[in-house]
C-alpha cells in the first residue's frame, strides 16, 4: 500500500507553495483539459490543486491499480465483496450483464422483479389508495427518499411519506394528517429483522387497521410471512445487492410509486449509462477514475480530514444526507482485505447542505476557518420552473463560491482578507431528470469502488454498524429494570433516566 500510494506527498509537498491562482495562470488551458463529459453530466475538476505532473502521477497508481481490471469484475458479478463471500452486483440491477453466468442470472432475477413492481404499481394506482408511507431505515430509506425528494411531481398519483427514526414522534408526524382508508404501506428491510422497521411497522399496520394495504421488500420472506405479509404483496431483495446500493432494487418501489414506472426506469438506464462509461472508458476519459484519484489525492496528498458535498439545487438537498452512509459505511474502513492495519487514512468526514442556504451558516469556515474542505459542488443548469431571476442568482452564488474559494482576495485589513486555494471539483446537470441523477449517482458509487481498490479495503462490507445494535438490543431488559448495565457509566445514565421519568 505504502509503495502505491507513496508518491502522492512528495507531489503535495512540490506544490504546497502554489496556489490554484497561480497553476491557473500557468497554464490557461486547465480550464478545459481538466474536464470531462459524460452525457447530460459534466464535471470540471481545473480547481483541484494538483498541476499535469501530480495528475500523471494519479493515473500512473490507477495503472498500477489496475482500475480498468477492477470495474470489470465489480460489474461481472466476481467476489469483490470478499469478507462476507459475495458479489455486488448492483449494476445487473440497471443494465445488461457483463461476464459471469451468476450475473446473468442476477440481471434475469432483476428484471423479473421489475415486471412484479410494475403489476404492482398499476394495481395501486387502480385503487382508492392516495398515499404511501415507505418504513425503512438506511440503506432501505436514504435512496428512494432522494429520489422522491428531488423528483416527484406536484400531480404525482400518490403522495410518498417516510418513516425511518425509531422515535415515536416520527411515526406520529408521518401519519399525522393521513387517511388509514387510502394509505398503504411498504415495510423494507433486508433481513427484515431491523428492530426500526419492525417496531415502525407494527405501529402503522395498527393504524392501518387493515393488513391488505401492507407491502414488504426484503430477502427473508419467511419472517415477512410470519409477520403477516403474503408471498403476493412482497418482493424480493439479494445478498449480491447491499443495501446503501439498492435503490436500483425493489427497494425502489416507493420510488416507482411517486414517480410512475416508467420514470423509475429512466432512472435505471441513466446508471445504467455511466456504468457502460466507467467500464469501457480509458482512464483518462473515465469520470469516475478521475473523481476518485481525486478524492485520494485530497486526502493522502494533502491530508483533508473532511469533504463537503454542496448541491445548489433545493431538489437535491439530500443528496448529502445520501452520501453520508454511501461513502462514509463503505469506506470507513481501517483493515485491508489481508486482515493488517491501513497505512494510509481512509474516508473522511462527508457532510454538507443545499445553496445558497448554507453560505449563509457555514460557508464562514470555509472561506477563513484554519482546515482547508475540499467540496463537490453540483449544480443543473436547466431550471424547470418560470422564476429565471432565481435561477440565474443561484448559478451565479455557485460559480462564485467555487471562484472565490480557489482565488481568495487580498486585504491590507486580516479580518478581511481570504486565502482562497481552497479546492473544489464541479459537477453540473444538464437538467435534473431521472436519466442524469441516476448517471450522478452511479458515478458516487463507482469512486466510492475505486478508492476502496486504492486504499486494498473492502467498500461492501459494514461490520461497524452492528456493535451498536448489539449492545442496544442487551441493554432493553435494563431500561425496564429487569437487569442492570455491565458499564458502570450505563449504570449512572439508567438511573438518571429512571430518575426522570418517575
Amino acid at each position: 500500500m505504502a509503495g502505491l500510494l507513496g508518491g502522492l506527498e512528495a507531489q503535495a509537498d512540490r506544490l504546497s507553495g502554489t496556489t490554484l491562482a497561480a497553476l491557473l495562470a500557468a497554464d490557461p488551458a486547465r480550464a478545459g483539459d481538466f474536464a470531462l463529459r459524460c452525457g447530460p453530466l459534466y464535471a470540471n475538476f481545473a480547481r483541484q490543486r494538483y498541476d499535469r505532473e501530480a495528475l500523471d502521477a494519479l493515473f500512473a497508481i490507477a495503472e498500477r491499480a489496475d482500475l480498468a481490471a477492477a470495474m470489470r469484475q465489480l460489474l461481472a458479478g466476481e467476489e469483490v465483496n470478499v469478507t462476507e463471500g459475495r458479489a455486488a452486483l448492483h449494476g445487473a440491477l440497471r443494465g445488461p450483464a457483463v461476464g459471469s453466468a451468476f450475473a446473468l442470472a442476477a440481471r434475469a432475477q432483476a428484471l423479473s422483479t421489475q415486471l412484479r413492481m410494475r403489476e404492482l404499481v398499476d394495481a395501486l394506482a387502480a385503487s382508492d389508495v392516495t398515499d404511501i408511507v415507505s418504513i425503512g431505515i438506511g440503506g432501505s430509506d436514504l435512496g428512494p427518499r432522494l429520489i422522491v425528494d428531488a423528483l416527484a411531481q406536484p400531480d404525482a398519483r400518490f403522495r410518498v411519506h417516510f418513516l425511518s427514526n425509531v422515535d415515536g414522534n416520527a411515526a406520529r408526524r408521518v401519519l399525522a394528517g393521513l387517511d388509514p382508508r387510502r394509505t398503504a404501506a411498504i415495510m423494507i428491510s433486508k433481513s427484515f429483522g431491523t428492530q426500526e422497521t419492525l417496531l415502525n411497522g407494527g405501529i402503522v399496520r395498527a393504524w392501518l387497521g387493515d393488513d391488505e394495504r401492507l407491502y414488504a421488500v426484503s430477502t427473508n420472506a419467511q419472517r415477512v410471512a410470519d409477520f403477516g405479509i403474503p408471498p403476493e404483496r412482497t418482493l424480493p431483495m439479494w445478498d449480491w445487492v447491499g443495501g446503501r446500493y439498492s435503490l436500483w432494487s425493489a427497494v425502489g418501489f416507493p420510488i416507482a410509486l411517486a414517480l410512475g414506472m416508467d420514470r423509475f426506469e429512466a432512472l435505471l438506464e441513466g446508471a445504467a449509462a455511466l456504468d457502460a462509461h466507467a467500464l469501457h472508458a480509458p482512464l483518462r476519459d473515465n469520470l469516475p477514475v478521475w473523481h476518485a484519484l481525486t478524492a485520494i489525492w485530497n486526502r493522502n496528498g494533502l491530508h483533508a480530514s473532511t469533504q463537503a458535498v454542496l448541491p445548489y439545487d433545493d431538489r437535491l438537498r439530500l443528496l448529502p444526507s445520501y452520501l453520508q452512509q454511501l461513502v462514509m459505511e463503505s469506506l470507513g474502513k481501517s483493515v485491508r482485505l489481508d486482515g493488517r492495519e491501513t497505512e494510509w487514512h481512509t474516508v473522511p468526514v462527508w457532510w454538507g447542505g443545499a445553496g445558497t442556504d448554507t453560505q449563509h451558516s457555514f460557508f464562514q469556515a470555509l472561506h477563513q476557518g484554519t482546515q482547508v474542505v475540499p467540496a463537490d459542488f453540483i449544480g443543473v443548469a436547466r431550471a424547470d420552473h418560470p422564476h429565471v431571476a432565481n435561477h440565474a442568482a443561484l448559478l451565479a452564488n455557485l460559480l462564485a463560491q467555487t471562484e472565490a474559494l480557489a482565488n481568495g482576495r487580498d486585504s491590507e485589513d486580516p479580518h478581511r482578507r481570504y486565502p482562497g486555494n481552497r479546492p473544489s471539483t464541479l459537477l453540473l446537470l444538464d437538467a435534473l431528470t431521472p436519466q442524469s441523477l441516476g448517471m450522478l449517482i452511479a458515478l458516487y458509487e463507482h469512486s466510492v469502488y475505486l478508492q476502496s481498490v486504492l486504499w486494498g479495503i473492502n467498500a461492501f462490507d459494514q461490520f461497524g454498524v452492528e456493535l451498536g445494535k448489539q449492545v442496544a438490543n442487551a441493554l432493553l431488559p435494563a431500561l425496564s429494570g429487569e437487569r442492570d448495565a455491565d458499564d458502570p457509566v450505563t449504570r449512572a445514565l439508567l438511573a438518571e433516566l429512571r430518575g426522570a421519568a418517575s
